[in-house]
C-alpha cells in the first residue's frame, strides 16, 4: 500500500506528498495536463516544443541547469499524446532549489527569439533523425492518420509536419504558454524524507501567488467507430518487409483496459507467447514480432508490428498474424497462460513502484486518471481479469473494420 498526503492550493494547483525515510534525495515531479492531443492540426508539436522550451530559462533564471547542477541535482522530462512530465532529484537539504526553479518556469518563461530559435533547430533536426533518417522511422506519421480521422492522436507527438515547428512564432509560443502551463493545469508530486506540514508551507511560498489561468475546456473531437479495413503500402530502402497492424480498443479508464493489456501479453510477451512460438520459431515467418497496447487516455490502438523474413509475402503474413488472434477469440488458451502473464503484469506493477521517482510519477499519473489512490488497487484489477473477459474484449478488438494496416515494402 502506498500512502500519501494531498491538498490543493487555492490558485488550483494539485500536490501530493509521498514520504519515505529510506532515500536522502528527494523527488519533485510536475505534470502538466497538455499533450499533443491539445494542439491545433495546424500547430502541431508544440507540446514537444515545451519540453525543451522549459529548459531554456525562466524570467529570474536565465540557465536552469546550472542551478540544479550547483545544488546536486538532476532533471530530465518526456512529453506524449495526452500530458507532459518534468522531474527533478537532488538532495533533501537543497530541496527549496526545486521549488524555485519549478515555480519561476510556471510563472513565466525567458521568452526570446533566440531560444526559440535554438530549440526549434533542435526538436527539428530530431524530427529528421527519428522519423526521416531511421528505417521504418516514419511508420507512425502514417499510421496515425490512417487509424485516426477525426481524433488528435492522428498526429505523433513530434507533430504532424516539420513546418509546423519551424513556421511557429514568439506569439504561438507565449499563447501555448499561457493557456495550458498553470497552477490549475498540474499536479506537484513530492517524494522523500519529508513531512507534509512543511511541504505546504513551501508550496504556499513558492507556488502560492502564480496565478490561475484561463486554461481551455477539453473539446477533443472523438473518433467514431471505424467501419472498413484501411490500407497503405509503403516502399521504402529497408531491409526487410515488414507489417504494422492497429486494432482500436478502450481508453485508459475502461473496466477492459486491462483485459486488453493481458491480451497483448498472451501474443507476444515472452518466449512462450503465441507469437514467438507459432509465428517465429515453428513457422519461421517473422525475423521478429511484438504486439502491444499505447495505453492512451483516449480510446487508443493495439498495435502488432512484425519484420517478415525473406520470401514471405504479406497475404501470407497477414493470415498467420490473424489465425493467432482468432485462437484468442476462439479460447484457444490456458488458465495457466492466462495466470503466467498476470503473473508477468504484476511484476510490471511491482517494478514500477520500486524507487521514490517512479512512485511520484506513477502518482501523478493515476491523479490524472482522477484518483492517485488507484495505484493501489491495479493489481487486484488485474488479478480478476477472467478468461471469458478476455475472449469477449478480444472479439470486440479483433474484427477486421477496426483494423488499420500498413504494409511497409522493402525495395531491396
Amino acid at each position: 500500500m502506498i500512502n500519501f498526503d494531498r491538498f490543493i492550493l487555492d490558485n488550483g494547483l494539485k500536490v501530493i506528498v509521498y514520504q519515505d525515510k529510506t532515500t536522502p534525495l528527494v523527488t519533485f515531479n510536475i505534470l502538466y495536463n497538455v499533450g499533443a492531443r491539445d494542439e491545433n492540426e495546424n500547430r502541431t508539436g508544440f507540446a514537444h516544443l515545451f519540453e525543451h522550451l522549459m529548459f531554456g530559462g525562466s524570467k529570474n533564471i536565465p540557465s536552469f541547469d546550472t542551478v540544479l547542477q550547483k545544488a546536486g541535482g538532476e532533471n530530465n522530462a518526456f512529453t506524449n499524446n495526452d500530458f507532459t512530465n518534468y522531474y527533478i532529484t537532488l538532495p533533501k537539504q537543497n530541496i527549496e532549489t526545486a521549488f524555485y526553479l519549478e515555480s519561476d518556469r510556471m510563472l513565466e518563461l525567458g521568452f526570446s527569439k533566440k531560444s526559440l530559435d535554438v530549440q526549434r533547430n533542435v526538436v527539428s533536426e530530431e524530427f529528421r533523425q527519428r522519423y526521416f533518417n531511421q528505417p521504418y522511422g516514419d511508420v507512425s506519421l502514417y499510421l496515425r492518420p490512417l487509424a485516426y480521422k477525426v481524433h488528435p492522436y492522428k498526429w505523433s507527438t513530434i507533430g504532424k509536419e516539420i513546418k509546423h515547428i519551424t513556421e511557429a512564432s514568439l506569439d504561438d509560443v507565449k499563447d501555448f504558454f499561457y493557456k495550458y502551463y498553470a497552477p490549475n493545469n498540474a499536479i506537484l508530486v513530492i517524494g522523500g524524507d519529508v513531512k507534509t506540514q512543511e511541504m505546504q508551507k513551501l508550496c504556499e511560498k513558492w507556488f502560492g501567488e502564480i496565478p490561475r489561468r484561463n486554461v481551455p475546456v477539453k473539446n477533443i473531437s472523438q473518433e467514431p467507430p471505424q467501419k472498413e479495413k484501411r490500407t497503405l503500402t509503403l516502399e521504402r530502402n529497408v531491409k526487410a518487409n515488414a507489417i504494422y497492424m492497429a486494432y482500436h480498443m478502450c481508453d485508459r479508464n475502461h473496466k477492459d483496459y486491462y483485459a486488453s493489456d493481458l491480451i497483448s501479453d498472451l501474443l507476444s510477451n515472452g518466449k512462450s507467447s503465441l507469437f514467438n512460438i507459432n509465428l517465429i520459431k515453428k513457422k519461421r515467418l517473422f525475423s521478429e514480432i511484438d504486439g502491444y497496447i499505447q495505453g492512451s487516455l483516449d480510446p487508443g490502438l493495439l498495435m502488432i508490428n512484425g519484420k517478415l523474413n525473406p520470401d514471405i509475402d504479406f497475404e501470407t503474413a497477414e493470415k498467420a498474424i490473424k489465425d493467432e488472434l482468432a485462437k484468442i477469440i476462439n479460447a484457444d488458451f490456458s488458465e495457466r497462460e492466462l495466470t503466467k502473464v498476470k503473473n508477468k503484469s504484476l511484476s510490471t506493477q511491482l517494478f514500477s513502484k520500486i524507487g521514490v521517482l517512479n512512485i511520484c510519477m506513477e502518482l501523478a499519473f493515476y491523479e490524472l486518471l482522477g484518483d492517485a489512490n488507484n495505484i493501489n488497487f491495479t493489481e487486484d484489477i488485474i488479478m480478476n481479469v477472467s478468461k471469458s473477459d478476455i475472449i469477449r474484449v478480444a472479439s470486440e478488438i479483433f474484427r477486421e473494420e477496426n483494423l488499420s494496416c500498413i504494409y511497409y515494402k522493402s525495395k531491396n
